[in-house]
Formats: C-alpha cells, structure tokens, sequence
C-alpha cells in the first residue's frame, strides 16, 4: 500500500512508525524543515519538505498512485484544503484528523474518514485509568457503548459459571456480551460459546451497551464505588 502522511507532529510520528514498520511505502509531507530531516533520519521513507495545500506538492508526493492520503495537521482548515485536494487527485481513501467537533460536518460533507479530537480521547483514556483501574482496555463505541477489557477476580459473581448460567441469573443482559477469553495455558484467545465456564483470572472483552457503568464492572468482581473513586481525590 502507498501512503501518504501530512505533519510529523505529535499523531503524525507514531503514524509514521507504524505504517513502515508494517512495509507500507510511505511519503511523508512535512512544512517545518527540522522535523522533515528528523523523520527522514528515522523512518525508511521519502519525505517532502513543502506546504501540502499546495496542489503541485501532492502530485510530487505521488498522488496519482497512492492508496490513502492521511492528514494530522494540528489546524483543522489546513487539513480541510488537504483532503479538498485530495478528493481532486481522486485519491481512493482520505483519512484526516478532527479536533473541532463542529466541524465534523464539513469533514463529512466532503466524504472524509474522519479521527475525532484525538487529545479528547487521551485525555478520556487517562481518567478511566484512574477512575475504573480494573478496566484495561476500553474503546467507546458511538455515544455509550463500550468494549473494555478486565479480569475476573476470585469473588466475582460470574466467576465459576457458564454463560448460560450467568444469563439465566441475570448476571448478563442483553446489552452485555463477552466477545474473548484470554486464558492462562490457552494457546489462542477463547471463542465463548453458551456452556463456557467463565474462571478466576480470565482476561475477558466485553461489549457493553450502557458502557463499563460499576453494575457491569461489579459482575466480575470489581466493585469500584463512588466512595472508592472519591478516596482517590475525584469528586464523581
């Protein structure tokens, strides 16, 4: 696949990383001239040291035969011209950062993928590390939904019981599904079926539909309370 990525900031870099470490070729466009020599002293890949609202420095960076075009400017306008030129060049996919969210919309109108206000998500990240600790990974899925990792404790409700069982105790609604189970001494992650036993120590994915509220969380044995929260300093 080829690639093209706009800025070398702070999204822009770890972008960088991962796409030629995964053997994408990459073109990197980068206005500031002493991150362009940084990136290009790092990362096998070509790097443009030009302005890419303009049209001439994406046909150089190959725009006629790239698969993706993905902007991380930190300007919102910047990124708006990008990916207007880009719908020009008929590039196949165009991907760019958001961090206004009323300009979501005008992203939209002009068929762009968009990555919603990515320091939000840090930030949103940070604090459920330390609001809901037992939680260790989580991804919001639309507005409340939510899959989120945890480990089952010793005392947890489910713990013990198949999910047929677990359903029939009402442990789990129909907004709450284990996707995975990962296993000490499993080879590869576990595919839960009805008769599967949920055990002490499994490291469960879990889609929640009303997020990972402590009534969902409390079912695996993690029962982090307001007073807990609020003995941590947070006034919730």
């Amino acid at each position: 696949m080829y690639i093209i990525i706009i800025g070398a900031g702070d999204i822009g870099t770890p972008l960088i990383e991962i796409a030629t470490g995964t053997g994408y070729e990459v073109v990197v466009i980068e206005k500031d001239a002493a991150r362009a020599d940084q990136v290009a002293s790092e990362f096998d890949c070509m790097v443009i040291n030009a302005d890419a609202t303009v049209k001439e420095t994406l046909e150089d960076a190959g725009a006629d035969r790239a698969d993706a075009i993905i902007s991380t400017t930190d300007q919102d306008a910047t990124n708006v011209m990008i990916c207007l030129l880009a719908k020009e060049l008929e590039i196949p996919a165009i991907v760019s950062v958001v961090h206004n969210p009323e300009h979501m919309s005008l992203f939209s109108q002009i068929g762009v993928n968009t990555m919603q206000n990515p320091q939000r998500l840090i930030a949103e990240s940070l604090f459920r590390s330390v609001d809901r600790p037992s939680i260790v990974d989580y991804m919001r899925v639309g507005d409340v939904a939510e899959v989120f990792e945890i480990t089952v404790a010793a005392d947890a409700p489910i713990s013990g019981l198949t999910l047929i069982e677990a359903d029939e105790e009402g442990l789990l609604d129909e907004d709450t599904l284990v996707v995975a189970i990962e296993r000490d001494g499993a080879e590869s992650p576990i595919t839960p079926r009805g008769q599967t036993r949920i055990e002490e120590g499994d490291l469960l994915t879990v889609y929640s539909g009303t997020g990972a509220t402590p009534e969902v969380t409390d079912i695996f044995g993690h029962y982090e309370d307001q007073e807990t929260n609020n003995s941590n300093g947070f006034n919730l």
